[in-house]
């Protein structure tokens, strides 16, 4: 990987994250359109509030809303369990239906960067082609890496170079002839997907020993993914896995 060109990927994002955001004042809050977009493809919108204390970040209930209005009813105990561990691994809370989560002036763009990677991260999981589909990617992933005997941590969190935090699903350490393998599930790939999980692993790389290496498996179960999210992700030394080929990686994972 062409160190030049993490770096360059590291000050595009930043700048990307600075320059793309609109700012409108409102009665009671600021509102924050941001440059990702949901699964509509409609630029994800955030609020900033004052709060006893400080400061609260907060998406106004839209996410979990808009996965209702989806189809996507969150009414099981195992899908509270799954939004529940998720948010959390972002240090973001669920109240009264609200992504949220508290800030001050000094650790603000930390907290909105947590915010928004909590309401990416349950977009793609509980996204939905159809209405009936019980099972959520990540769970699947689980699931597949038990039955193949791969032994994984989930859900780790990594503090980046840049100060910010990256979760990703599955860590599975290394051994007397694998290095460290670092797993994304991601349902619905994107460009904006791709473009996270490029930023979380540059970010977090030199954090990490023994030459980890980063996999994004891809769902594309019933869907076709388009070949520049996968070059894109190559690009920065992410080697992607779509899941309908996931066979073929069971060595790589269970050494």
């Amino acid at each position: 990987m062409n160190l030049c060109s993490a770096s360059e990927l590291v000050n595009n994002y930043r700048a990307w994250l600075k320059e793309k955001p609109q700012l409108k004042n409102l009665d009671t809050a600021v509102e924050i359109t941001t440059p990702f977009l949901d699964c509509h493809n409609d630029y994800i919108q955030i609020y900033l509030l004052n709060s006893e204390g400080g400061l609260l970040l907060s998406d106004d209930g839209y996410t979990i809303s808009d996965l209702e209005l989806s189809g996507c009813n969150l009414n099981t105990r195992k899908r509270m369990e799954i939004l529940h561990t998720t948010l959390n691994g972002f240090g973001v809370s669920l109240v009264d239906g609200a992504l949220q989560v508290k800030a001050n002036e000094t650790n603000l763009p930390s907290q909105k960067h947590n915010l928004l990677q909590a309401i990416l991260a349950v977009n793609d999981l509980f996204y939905v082609a159809r209405a009936n589909v019980q099972n959520f990617f990540s769970e699947d992933v689980s699931l597949w890496l038990d039955e193949n005997n791969v032994r994984y941590v989930p859900d780790a969190t990594f503090a980046g170079k840049s100060n910010f935090n990256h979760k990703f699903d599955f860590i599975i350490p290394r051994s007397k002839v694998a290095p460290e393998r670092i797993l994304r599930a991601i349902n619905n790939p994107s460009k904006e997907g791709a473009m996270n999980m490029a930023f979380a692993w540059i970010d977090t790389i030199e954090q990490r020993k023994g030459n980890s290496q980063a996999y994004a498996l891809l769902n594309n179960a019933d869907k076709t993914i388009d070949k520049s999210i996968s070059d894109a992700l190559s690009n920065y030394g992410i080697i992607s896995v779509p899941w309908t080929e996931r066979s073929r990686y069971i060595e790589q994972f269970s050494a």
